[in-house]
């Protein structure tokens, strides 16, 4: 079997990983159920059988697609020569998914982040894109388990996590929505949500657009966006949810009220090959800081 790894010209790579971003988009169009909306096994996030690491970013986003089109319930990927090395076999006629890595000027590495405005510094030298398996994909591999943690202490864990990131949040009327104006994230009571897990999914979107503040992420889409910065926005705080949900082991839920925005995602991402990078770049930068300020209130607690 020939070379997984594929070394193209970036407009190339960029192109074909937002294609398979559309496609799953599109699929998901009449339940407003995108590709990170995750629940199951689903919720972990993917993470590289020899790097034993979560894939970061944009390439999140692609596996989960993946997984969720072709019904994978392990969340382990890797590339033709990795399965091998591991004993394992791809089995002939699997069709793999892409992953995206950047190379820079005198770095040996990959990485899987690449902010716009960073990589335009770091001089970026070439994208590359890997064809990646998943573990339902091999013969002759046995995974571990997965730590099967109940839901009650998911729950816990998540409002543990929630109230060490020092947020103003008030509990009050039945909408969500963060304030820029006076700083505040306004979240109806707690007994007003179906489940806890719709809840955590929410109070993990409203802070997501939390984040956006100057001297926390300082994201500003204005520039890139134009009039669809909104509407990117939404798409930045829901991928944001999904990642911070995925690090809790908790489901992410479609949201009715994003019906709206999402013709606006697909015109935006066909027009922009690089606008779901750019978008999934920024969420793994909210989801980080999020992790950030709540680390040291959880080790405490612990």
């Amino acid at each position: 079997m020939p070379n997984t790894e594929i070394t193209a010209p970036k407009e190339d790579v960029y192109q074909r990983v937002t294609c398979q971003i559309i496609r799953a988009i599109e699929q998901g169009v009449s339940t407003w159920r995108m590709p990170w909306h995750t629940s199951g096994k689903f919720v972990f996030s993917p993470i590289n059988v020899t790097r034993k690491k979560p894939y970061r970013g944009i390439n999140t986003v692609c596996l989960w697609a993946a997984a969720q089109a072709k019904g994978y319930e392990q969340g382990e990927w890797g590339t033709y020569n990795q399965w091998q090395e591991h004993g394992a076999q791809v089995r002939k006629g699997e069709k793999a998914t892409l992953v995206v890595f950047w190379k820079f000027a005198n770095d040996t590495t990959d990485s899987q982040d690449a902010e716009e405005e960073q990589v335009r510094k770091s001089r970026l030298l070439f994208t590359r894109g890997y064809s990646v398996f998943n573990a339902a994909q091999v013969d002759g591999y046995t995974a571990k388990p997965e730590p099967d943690t109940p839901i009650e202490q998911r729950i816990e864990c998540a409002e543990q996590f929630f109230n060490g990131i020092p947020a103003r949040v008030v509990h009050q009327g039945n909408r969500a929505f963060y304030s820029a104006a006076d700083d505040t994230i306004t979240m109806p009571p707690f007994g007003a949500f179906f489940t806890p897990m719709d809840y955590c999914s929410t109070r993990a979107h409203e802070t997501g657009h939390w984040t956006a503040k100057a001297g926390r992420c300082n994201r500003e889409l204005g520039k890139r966006f134009g009039d669809n910065a909104y509407s990117i926005e939404e798409l930045v705080a829901e991928l944001t949810a999904a990642f911070t949900l995925a690090h809790l082991g908790l489901s992410s839920t479609p949201r009715e009220d994003h019906a709206q925005y999402v013709q606006t995602w697909l015109k935006v991402l066909k027009a922009d090959k690089r606008a779901i990078f750019t978008a999934s770049s920024k969420a793994q930068q909210a989801a980080d800081f999020m992790l950030q300020c709540s680390e040291p209130c959880q080790q405490m607690a612990a």
